[in-house]
């Protein structure tokens, strides 16, 4: 029988390192996610971080009736596709808010353009001016 090579090895070794890292990275991410889930059901869990360098501030932690409600930020331009983008995101933002167990907050657009443009009446916009150019 003949030697495996020592790059065959090397790249076996790598690839079994390469395969057992996802895998366990899968199962830890899959049983945080499970943990979060059933921590949200019950409002003591919801005091507890799952960062333990970084904890939530207490007065952002539970608000009107045990949500963790989220503010949308949209960055946009003038641009015709950018303008249907946000008309499309706004509409299922709107969607999604109404349903019952949402934590949607509020919806802004950033418009970088400078000017007010014909969506301010639709959706909820700030101006801001553009960058300079480099």
């Amino acid at each position: 029988m003949g030697r495996a090579s020592l790059l065959f090895l090397l790249l076996l070794a790598f690839g079994f390192c390469f395969v057992t890292y996802n895998f366990l990275t899968m199962i830890i991410h899959n049983r945080t996610n499970n943990l979060q889930n059933n921590m949200v059901d019950s409002l003591d869990g919801l005091s507890s971080s799952f960062d333990p360098v970084v904890k939530m501030v207490d007065n952002v932690k539970i608000s009107k009736g045990g949500k963790l409600p989220f503010h949308v930020a949209v960055t946009a331009t003038d641009a015709p596709y950018s303008k249907w983008q946000c008309r499309i995101m706004y509409y299922w933002y709107k969607k999604v808010k109404d349903l019952p167990g949402s934590e949607m907050g509020g919806f802004t657009r950033v418009l970088h353009s400078g000017m007010a443009d014909d969506l301010m009446d639709e959706i909820p916009t700030f101006v801001v001016d553009p960058l300079p150019a480099v």
